[in-house]
């Protein structure tokens, strides 16, 4: 059987002012960590700087969500992390090109500070790699369930665009088997992708 999928949606979100609730906050970081590291990479952080920015922004969500929460107009938690996460990029770099300036001037600091990021691209690049890590964790979750077979009918017509013919030679199935599999494959991806994204 395959496993729910995380619970990132309401009832996690509900459960974070609890700082004891471990659980809540390993599943938090598991899901959005990859996310809010990749994004930091994308706006020029090191990979060690990006695992103190996922820490910091992590943090702040520790210390500002049950207020977040309480508050009417929050909008989507999504939106609510990638601001948390583009400003504590935002002010990493303003620190960083501060010091690496040199010049003690804070007018410098402030200027950086002053220019608006793409927010639109930013917030679509965030989009996307929550998409992909959904569908990496859906993938998991089909090919753990599946006979090898039918996932190899999946992922090489669909994800390497081999010709159906040649996977079905390649495989040792039908074409109709190919098929077959490939169809069990979406129709399960898209059911678990659907099912995680129904509240969030």
């Amino acid at each position: 059987m395959i496993p729910s999928p995380p619970d990132t949606r309401a009832s996690l979100i509900l459960r974070l002012p609890d700082a004891a609730d471990a659980a809540a906050w390993d599943e938090l970081v598991a899901i959005y960590g990859p996310l809010v590291f990749r994004m930091a990479l994308r706006q020029g952080l090191q990979a060690a700087d990006a695992d103190d920015l996922v820490q910091n922004v992590f943090a702040a969500i520790a210390r500002s969500v049950a207020e977040w929460l309480e508050r009417p107009d929050r909008g989507k938690f999504r939106a609510w992390l990638l601001r948390i996460a583009r400003n504590a990029a935002v002010n990493f770099l303003t620190r960083r090109g501060h010091r690496s300036l040199g010049t003690g001037d804070e007018r410098v600091a402030q200027r950086l500070a002053e220019i608006p990021a793409p927010e639109s691209q930013l917030s679509s690049e965030f989009d996307l790699e929550y998409r992909r890590e959904v569908f990496r964790w859906a993938a998991e979750q089909v090919r753990e369930a599946v006979a090898d077979t039918t996932w190899q009918a999946f992922w090489l017509t669909q994800m390497e665009n081999l010709p159906i013919a040649e996977v079905a030679e390649r495989l040792g199935i039908s074409v109709g088997n190919v098929y077959i599999g490939r169809s069990r494959v979406m129709t399960r991806l898209k059911e678990l992708v659907k099912q995680f994204e129904e509240v969030e």
